[in-house]
């Protein structure tokens, strides 16, 4: 395919703030235009990040000839028809997580990529940050050897009584809110990426503060998830364990533990902010060593933007560039797909079941 590839965004919140400056860390890609459906929000955009072409109408801008690659930042409520109708209109997808609402929605938008013959990707780029890249490195190398047991776990106060609100839609279910899909899935993801996938699912999925106050003293009435329990049985034997919560106070802290066979890693740090510690232990070892986090940078050498996001941006970067070779069709083993985010809101829908009542939850045979 011919370089640069043109990449059009849709939504400029976590868009503008994130995927522009990643892919613009790639001189194979060039983001050429901008839409959002408010015209307040893309005009300061495009003057922010100096694009001047600039749209309200996603279902013109995905018929656009002169893009060749779309990327949905969109509320995920409007994912499953963007998605397919940008497949739909021959080009090459990018989708921010959680892909869909509902995993029937999340397998549509793979069946059309599919059969529309584009390379897709879903935004699940927790998977390049530096530490779990090199855990990740170092699993695929054996560290473990048969894996027994993994444990992800992140805690947050964002809807700690004493915080003030987010965005109303967060705390919607069928807008897709909630911390299960917005913090959880990274780990799922994550877990996949190293177990492969889980036969079956109990959890618990539960809303602590079914009501919050607005500041207006009007009462917002909450239905998505603020804390999750996730017990997932893989193929391979192992047991996972992930959970979250976003109603601890004062927490900022994320934790992953493996044990296997041959070793155990472990890692701990903030949910947002510095690299975590990362330990592991081999089989003849007298004590923990460290284990590095990975260096990798994009090979352009291009300077990392100085931000906030900066660490966001670095590993969204690392997956464009590994994505690359899809769009002259090659495989891009690694990279999360739309088959990726399919398979995460599998886990979600079975896990939101298996708190409804339903206990241990049998995932169906994954075919692809």
């Amino acid at each position: 395919m011919e370089r640069p590839i043109r990449v059009g965004l849709i939504g400029v919140g976590w868009g503008s703030i994130v995927q522009v400056p990643a892919f613009r860390m790639l001189p194979e890609f060039e983001v050429a235009a901008l839409c959002s459906r408010r015209t307040e929000s893309v005009e300061a955009a495009g003057e922010k990040l100096g694009i001047d072409d600039r749209s309200t109408d996603w279902r013109e801008f995905v018929r656009r000839d002169d893009l060749d690659l779309i990327s949905v930042c969109t509320p995920v409520d409007l994912h499953a028809d963007q998605v397919i109708s940008v497949v739909e209109a021959g080009k090459h997808v990018l989708c921010e997580k959680p892909q869909a609402l509902r995993s029937d929605d999340a397998r549509r938008m793979l069946d059309a990529a599919r059969a529309a013959g584009v390379a897709h990707a879903v935004c699940f780029e927790n998977r390049y940050d530096p530490a779990r890249l090199a855990i990740w490195q170092a699993v695929r190398e054996g560290a473990l050897g048969t894996p027994y047991f993994a444990r992800a776990h992140a805690s947050a106060d964002y809807w700690h009584p004493t915080r003030g609100l987010q965005s109303e839609w967060m705390y919607r279910l069928e807008e897709g809110g909630g911390y299960l899909m917005g913090m959880a899935s990274h780990d799922i993801d994550y877990a996949m990426a190293l177990f492969g996938e889980p036969s079956a699912v109990c959890a618990d999925v539960r809303t602590t503060l079914p009501k919050r106050q607005r500041p207006d003293g009007s009462t917002l009435e909450v239905d998505a998830d603020d804390t999750a329990v996730l017990l997932l049985r893989m193929h391979n034997g192992a047991l996972v364990t992930v959970s979250c919560s976003a109603v601890g106070l004062g927490r900022n802290h994320r934790e992953l533990e493996l044990l296997g066979s041959a070793g155990s890693i472990s890692a701990s740090g903030a949910v947002m902010g510095a690299e975590p510690r990362v330990e592991w232990m081999r089989v003849g070892d007298d004590a923990s060593r460290p284990l590095d986090p990975s260096t990798r940078m994009p090979r352009s050498g291009i300077e990392l933007p100085k931000r906030r996001a900066a660490g966001a941006i670095r590993s969204l970067a690392l997956m464009l560039e590994d994505w690359l070779p899809a769009f002259d069709g090659e495989p891009v083993p690694g990279v999360p797909d739309l088959a990726s985010g399919w398979r995460v809101q599998c886990v979600i829908d079975a896990a939101r079941r298996s708190a409804a009542g339903e206990g241990w939850v049998e995932l169906p045979p994954w075919t692809d």
